[in-house]
């Protein structure tokens, strides 16, 4: 495999050479459209030979320049097979959505520009399309007017980017700048959650300081919204995190009458949205979230509900200057313009130029498309709800939105249920505890799934159910 240097050639002068050769980015693009002609036909899991196939990745690196049609091919021939089908139409495991297929052509142009969305300085084109990107989802989303957006991996470095402008800004109302003085010291914040709040809220907490001993969590009820009777009381002081989207039975919490009293209070309210905000897009769905701008932050994955590729995260907060204060950095080389500078929302400086997906995402769909899409994905878990149910399961959860939680009734056959779903490669969902209880958890969030992708999804639960009932 490796390729020996050509006598007196650099390796810029192998690499100019290559970046001229047309047919590496030809070969690219058969392999990518092979792939993609073929994952819905394919076992959702990859088969245990393929996976074994991997070790041919484990060698030591080259001591010189390799052959790039020779790399794609090895890719291709071994790293193909040994993906999951996530854009597929039967993977229903964690919160993964679909490809937009106008994004993806999108992000192949965006990936020849090579990017770096840092400062307008940097890339005009970029600054832009994150701007627009910001006026639109806040229309969307029916968010304040002047809200701030910045675009990072996903919806857990959002929500910490939420959580700390709203750390730093309840400790400047206390007299108390942290950028200058630190925590040491520091006023004490209150932090209340919800009983079922995401791992990725707790991770944001201890990173910023606020360890999970000391929260105030709030119980919540049997579909996991929290609890607004439960609730304390608020302050100035008090940063509280609601959810729109629990992880497991896709529920919300509701907002208005606890923002409402949290804003009255001077309290921080966040809103963990990954995959629920965009309820907020759909006309017939936007119920669900009614209350939810009175927040003054929140955290939503494009790359989950609305099919953006990865990565696509988003924080978006009411109080442009308080998330500046939290993120901006400074040097005398940095270049700020009168424009659109990235950085300043966010925690990278480097960074993929993803909002040009996300454009491209919003842009392909308009308005409708956005809605249409997230009702799309509701009825088609509901449908899956009701096929499971016809067929014997157990449906532990009201299909608000796009989760189901089934069980098998016994905890024992409802594990091994789940097993030989994963086994067989005919669909795959993955498992959680709900109430105490194992269950089985199906995330519907693929453009791509039909109507004939969930009744044979359905089939391979049954029998799956059959063979683990066998062996008890």
């Amino acid at each position: 495999m490796p390729q020996a240097k050509m006598e007196g050639s650099s390796v810029s002068e192998i690499l100019r050479a290559h970046s001229k050769d047309w047919g590496l980015f030809e070969r690219a693009k058969d392999y990518a459209l092979d792939y993609m002609g073929r994952v819905s036909d394919r076992p959702v899991y990859p088969a245990k030979e393929a996976i074994e196939a991997l070790r041919v990745f484990k060698e030591k690196l080259p001591d010189n320049p390799s052959d790039p049609y020779e790399l794609l091919e090895k890719l291709h021939r071994f790293g193909s097979p040994a993906t999951v089908a996530q854009t597929g139409g039967r993977y229903f495991g964690f919160v993964n959505g679909g490809v937009i297929p106008g994004a993806l052509a999108a992000r192949w142009l965006t990936d020849s520009w090579d990017q770096n969305p840092a400062l307008y300085v940097m890339s005009p084109v970029v600054s832009v399309l994150e701007e627009v990107c910001e006026e639109w989802l806040v229309e969307l989303l029916g968010l304040p007017g002047g809200t701030a957006a910045g675009f990072v991996g996903g919806s857990s470095t959002a929500t910490l980017c939420g959580l700390v402008a709203g750390r730093n800004f309840l400790l400047q109302q206390e007299g108390w700048d942290v950028s200058s003085k630190g925590l040491f010291g520091a006023p004490e914040i209150r932090v209340v959650v919800g009983g079922g709040a995401h791992s990725t809220v707790y991770k944001a907490l201890s990173i910023l300081g606020l360890g999970k001993d000391r929260l105030h969590r709030v119980p919540t009820d049997e579909q996991g919204r929290i609890k607004p009777e439960e609730m304390p009381e608020f302050d100035h002081a008090t940063l509280l995190i609601l959810q729109a989207g629990n992880v497991n039975s896709g529920s919300f919490d509701p907002y208005s009458e606890i923002c409402h009293k949290a804003k009255k209070a001077g309290a921080w309210t966040h809103v963990d949205g990954a995959f629920g905000l965009w309820a907020g897009a759909s006309d017939k769905l936007k119920y669900l979230t009614r209350g939810m701008e009175l927040a003054d932050s929140w955290s939503v994955d494009a790359h989950k509900t609305l099919n953006a590729p990865y990565d696509n995260g988003i924080v978006l907060c009411r109080n442009r200057e308080a998330l500046i204060n939290a993120l901006h950095m400074s040097g005398s080389y940095i270049i700020y313009s009168e424009s659109r500078d990235g950085m300043l929302y966010t925690p990278d400086m480097s960074r993929r130029a993803r909002a040009v997906e996300l454009w491209a995402s919003l842009a392909a769909l308009g308005r409708s498309g956005v809605s249409e899409l997230v009702e799309d994905l509701h009825g088609k878990a509901a449908y899956f709800a009701d096929k499971l149910r016809q067929a014997g399961f157990e449906i532990l959860n009201d299909v608000c939105f796009n989760q189901v939680l089934v069980s098998c009734g016994d905890q024992g056959l409802t594990k091994r249920t789940l097993g030989y779903i994963q086994e067989t490669g005919e669909c795959w969902c993955g498992g959680a505890e709900w109430n105490q209880r194992p269950i089985i958890r199906i995330s519907v969030c693929s453009y791509r799934t039909t109507f004939q992708d969930i009744d044979r999804s359905v089939d391979a639960f049954v029998r799956a159910r059959d063979r683990a009932g066998m062996e008890s």
